[in-house]
């Protein structure tokens, strides 16, 4: 792949890839790293793909394995634990909005499925695809994921106050 292919196929896709970073690691500066470190592979890969769908699945799944990564490493869970990220910052590319603040504040692995399934319009087959995972693993999650969006926007009990009465 030469510079200039590489150029044509970082546009299209870099938005999308920097908001599911986003969303896993609720840090702009993470999620940068995390896009540039899937392009760095996406212009290493040698193997043609398929078709845009599978270039598209590939990058998103990458981008997840890079953001689970950057969670297991030393370096990172000694610096700050995963429990304490603070998910209130705004990016250019999101408008702020009560929705927007209510998404951020939910577990990363909610969150990477409601911008999986709202926002890049996949259905929960081509997510399961994509994160290795089971049909039914994914409906579950996406179930809990609107209840506690809910709960949060309607101003009810939080899902962490209900987890321990």
């Amino acid at each position: 792949m030469d510079t200039a292919e590489f150029k044509q196929q970082f546009l299209p896709y870099h938005r999308k890839l920097y908001r599911v970073a986003f969303r896993l690691t609720g840090n702009p500066q993470d999620a940068e790293d995390m896009v540039q470190n899937v392009f760095i592979k996406l212009f290493q890969h040698k193997k043609p793909f398929t078709s845009e769908e599978h270039k598209k699945s590939w990058l998103i799944r990458v981008t997840v394995n890079e953001c689970h990564t950057l969670f297991r490493s030393v370096w990172k869970s000694r610096v700050q634990p995963m429990e304490q990220i603070e998910c209130s910052t705004q990016t250019s590319m999101e408008e702020p909005s009560d929705l927007y603040d209510a998404v951020m504040e939910l577990p990363a692995k909610y969150r990477v499925l409601i911008d999986l399934y709202y926002y890049e319009d996949y259905s929960v087959k081509e997510i399961a695809d994509i994160l290795k995972m089971n049909v039914s693993t994914i409906q579950t999650r996406l179930m809990r994921a609107r209840k506690m969006l809910k709960e949060k926007l309607e101003g009810g009990m939080t899902y962490e106050r209900k987890r321990f009465i």
